[in-house]
């Protein structure tokens, strides 16, 4: 399936069901999206128990075999895949957008083939032995997002099915066809039923949130949904995974050098047109370093081109739907009321298809502002003026959240000290949201629990058996 065309036609709808997909760039109909039904989700659960079983008796280099195999795939269909990916969420084929993410599918698949999970002696004796191993879960039952609808259904699949499990993925509706593209290209090479993509809507799952036969939930979205799936779960205890909203903060030190940032700062908060789960949502710049960073923000703001994702030459596109740009633009509207200066963009243009808001940088804007306080998902940034280190520690651990954080600044000392302060799963130094399957990733407060990648991402996916004798 390497052209678009045999793809699409892999999986999409017969002619006249399935509901349509429209691209946000331009507003085309993308394809038809398969609905799913309670009974087909019973079977697809059904269908994974079954299979689990042989899966999990076989080797954990048999199953890393697979998942190299699947990275070969992934490569052999990439260009369509993001294509498809490009159409369907709207982000450009280039930058770090569909063709980047598309790369990290496979990049992952390979990495958690890599890692290695030996049984650990915890004790060895004259009183005995004790080994610490871990087994399998089960059914994974994983809910995937429309942002990085590939990579983080990647980010679920990979450790699962290296660690024996089997996997029913529900992608969000917003961008079906990408997740079951992805899952078709896999099931190339994976063994039958260990992978099943059922799309429907959120009572579809909801269903796979409360169903007996799913042994662990994996879900990546709101903080709101993430409590519902956590009271759906209590009834059979199953283990979780949840990677929640965030609103990471970026402090920029009075020793940084604007200029030499600016970039670096721009994709924290711009990559995939701001529509990341730990994207940089809001900048305090120290009052010495203030206007110097504006300016260099503004001069890099304006050398990315926004457009169809199709158009070789964009690297920004446009929100994926609807509700998104609603939010966007009256978080940008609010704090412009409010008396806070636009830099750039704040005004999108009414008379072009697709859900367009061009990036926007917003100056002197109190820290109380709800474009601050609110994550906004989206191409718009507040630069917040702090005169105090401790002031600015306060406001950036001020909220409920706190999924990722960045400090950036020359003095290393520095910036590490006030990074042990920040309350985040993440704090990254002069870069931010450069996630790497080796190193483990997870929100703390109302960002979630649980972590990904790396082992102890693989750990997370698995069932700690100790055997003593």
């Amino acid at each position: 399936m390497s052209s678009y065309a045999a793809l699409l036609a892999a999986i999409q709808a017969p002619e006249g069901q399935g509901v349509q997909m429209r691209d946000p760039a331009t507003g085309a109909v993308v394809g038809r999206a398969p609905q799913r039904s309670e009974a087909d989700l019973d079977a697809a659960v059904a269908t994974a128990r079954q299979a689990q079983s042989e899966w999990a008796a076989a080797s954990h280099a048999e199953r890393s075999e697979y998942l190299n195999r699947a990275a070969d795939a992934i490569e052999g269909s990439a260009e369509a895949l993001a294509e498809l990916l490009s159409r369907e969420q709207g982000k450009p084929l280039n930058g770090p957008n569909a063709r980047f993410e598309v790369g990290a599918c496979a990049s992952w698949l390979r990495a958690n083939a890599a890692f290695e999970l030996e049984p650990e002696v915890l004790v060895d004796d004259e009183s005995g032995q004790a080994v610490l191993e871990y087994v399998p879960v089960g059914v994974v039952g994983a809910i995937g997002p429309w942002n990085w609808p590939m990579m983080i259904s990647i980010w679920q699949i990979a450790p699962s099915l290296r660690m024996g499990n089997t996997v029913v993925l529900k992608p969000s509706e917003y961008t079906p066809l990408s997740v079951l593209a992805l899952g078709a290209v896999l099931n190339q090479v994976l063994p039958a039923g260990v992978l099943q993509v059922v799309p429907g809507g959120g009572e579809l799952g909801a269903a796979l949130t409360a169903h007996a036969g799913v042994d662990k939930l994996m879900f990546t979205g709101s903080t709101s949904t993430g409590q519902a799936i956590m009271r759906s779960a209590a009834d059979t205890l199953k283990r979780l995974t949840l990677e929640l909203g965030g609103n990471d903060a970026g402090i920029v030190l009075p020793d940084a050098d604007p200029e030499a940032i600016a970039e670096g700062v721009f994709w924290g908060a711009f990559i995939n047109t701001g529509q990341t789960c730990a994207a940089l949502k809001r900048l305090y710049v120290h009052e010495s370093q203030y206007d110097q960073m504006c300016e260099a923000l503004v001069d890099v703001a304006k050398k990315m081109p926004m457009g169809v994702g199709l158009e070789e030459e964009n690297v920004l596109g446009p929100l994926q739907n609807r509700q998104q740009f609603d939010i966007v633009s009256g978080l940008v509207e609010e704090s412009r009321s409010a008396g806070a200066r636009i830099l750039i963009g704040g005004d999108p243009q009414q008379d072009q298809p697709g859900y367009f808001y061009p990036a926007t940088l917003v100056a002197d804007v109190d820290n109380d502002n709800p474009l601050v306080a609110q994550e906004q998902f989206g191409p718009a940034l507040p630069i917040v003026k702090y005169t105090a280190l401790d002031e600015v520690i306060g406001w950036a651990n001020g909220l409920e959240v706190g999924l990722g954080s960045s400090v950036w600044g020359t003095d290393l000392d520095e910036a590490r000290a006030v990074a042990a302060r920040l309350e985040a799963g993440t704090t990254w130094i002069n870069k931010h949201g450069a996630v790497d399957p080796r190193v483990p990733f997870g929100g703390v407060k109302k960002s979630g629990y649980g972590l990904e990648f790396g082992v102890e991402g693989l750990k997370s996916v698995a069932l700690p058996k100790v055997t003593s004798w």
